[in-house]
């Protein structure tokens, strides 16, 4: 790592030298873009040589569990190849079910080896260690993994697309900071969980407020009714005679609404004032809606996420994907998290594949996919992220977290149910992550 840190654009220009060597190998096999084999449906010409990439995530586990993030990738396939392919290429895709363990996450990368992938493409895994090693000794890249392990943001084979729960907690420090009083977290009891709290109190410690009561919980736990007292109790709850508003945030993943229905039952002892809070991907709009809307216990929570709220129009290419190609799968939400990871890491994919056949390359490999991700210029999204670029500058200079170049979150609150933006545009998070303390 060099320490440079990003600057406040994304984007930087390649050399005239590098423009130049591209235009030259562009011309030297340009010839060989015209060679094809059979033709895909909707293309207008001759296309390339299919692309193999997989998408994993955890299904039917009693923890976290993301099976729209595998079938948002096939209805993107689907829609893909109904259009000519990725730049010319048939895309095939390849799901697996890491089952939320360290084998299931070693299986699926070891799968991915034997399969040829190009990438790796919108999963969600917390154990980095067992997925990351097989797939660096091949050299596939991971592109826009959900950001829940660490490794994530510091192997030099993975390439997100937001800055991960590192990112939500530092932002939702920040959001909290100013209404709260003290504070409660809430967080799993694993080792993807172990720096929550440190990452929290650093957004915290922006807004001059003190570090959160970190209280540890079994992320599969069927009962939260003691983790919910000991967070009431550090949060000024129980105090007949307190002064100021106490928060509670709980960040356990599909166990947040377990914790929670234990928090409303101890509603009746509480005295003082108590806010809600959470971040995208434990609290989301379907969870919203599956507990009472505006009659739910999430009513006037604050939620900080990684993109915009999910009424907004920039989704509005994604919904349309879903209502073409997946409208009978229930498991695709628009409004769930991994489902809008998926969607954005695809479009990534999209971008570096027609870069790479500008350039004039026909086959790709995956150190094809590799080298265009660490030499391109800056990815759009279509306004769903700031522009992307993995080159060295825009790195983020925080020990932890190196590979981070999304720093950014959004504010969001619930209001009659649905969740709303709090201000316009993205906030960046970038200082309070250098600044958080280093876990080790």
């Amino acid at each position: 790592m060099t320490g440079r840190r990003s600057p406040s654009s994304p984007r930087t220009f390649l050399s005239k030298a590098a423009a130049s060597m591209a235009a030259g190998t562009a011309t030297a096999v340009g010839a060989s873009l015209l060679a094809g084999c059979a033709v895909l449906p909707g293309a207008s010409g001759d296309s390339r040589e299919p692309v193999t990439v997989m998408t994993w995530a955890p299904e039917g586990t009693p923890a976290t569990n993301m099976p729209g993030m595998p079938a948002m990738a096939k209805a993107y396939a689907r829609w893909a190849n109904a259009n000519g392919g990725l730049a010319g290429h048939e895309l095939k895709v390849v799901t697996c079910n890491e089952h939320n363990t360290t084998v299931g996450a070693s299986q699926c990368a070891k799968q991915a080896v034997r399969q040829g992938v190009i990438a790796v493409v919108g999963s969600y895994s917390q154990h980095g260690r067992a997925f990351m090693a097989p797939l660096e000794t091949a050299g596939i890249p991971y592109l826009g993994g959900y950001g829940a392990s660490d490794k994530e943001f510091n192997s030099p084979l993975s390439y997100p697309v937001n800055g991960g729960q590192a990112a939500l907690l530092a932002g939702n420090g920040r959001q909290l900071a100013r209404d709260c009083d003290r504070v409660s977290l809430v967080r799993p009891d694993t080792v993807a969980g172990d720096d929550l709290a440190t990452l929290l109190g650093s957004g915290l410690a922006e807004g001059d407020r003190g570090a959160a009561t970190d209280i540890l919980a079994a992320e599969d736990a069927n009962d939260y009714t003691a983790q919910a007292r000991e967070a009431l109790s550090s949060a000024g709850a129980f105090d007949a005679y307190g002064t100021g508003t106490g928060c509670v945030t709980a960040v356990l993943g599909d166990r947040t609404e377990t914790f929670f229905d234990s928090f409303r039952r101890l509603e009746p002892e509480v005295h003082g004032s108590v806010r809600v809070a959470s971040v995208l991907g434990s609290v989301g709009q379907p969870l919203l809606d599956r507990t009472g809307g505006k009659d739910g216990p999430f009513e006037g929570a604050y939620v900080t996420g990684w993109y915009p709220v999910a009424s907004d129009a920039r989704w509005g290419p994604m919904r349309r994907v879903i209502r073409e190609h997946a409208f009978a799968d229930n498991r695709i939400d628009p409004a769930d998290t991994g489902v809008q990871t998926t969607w954005i890491a695809y479009t990534v994919l999209k971008e570096i594949l027609e870069s790479l056949v500008e350039n004039g390359t026909d086959g790709v490999a995956a150190s094809d996919v590799v080298g265009a991700l660490n030499q391109s210029e800056g990815v759009e999204t279509g306004g769903l992220t700031p522009t992307l670029s993995w080159r060295l500058e825009h790195l983020l200079a925080a020990r932890d977290f190196p590979r981070i170049v999304n720093r950014y979150v959004t504010f969001q609150v619930v209001r009659r149910g649905r969740l709303v933006s709090v201000k316009e545009g993205f906030v960046d998070v970038g200082e309070t992550l250098v600044q958080a303390p280093s876990a080790g």
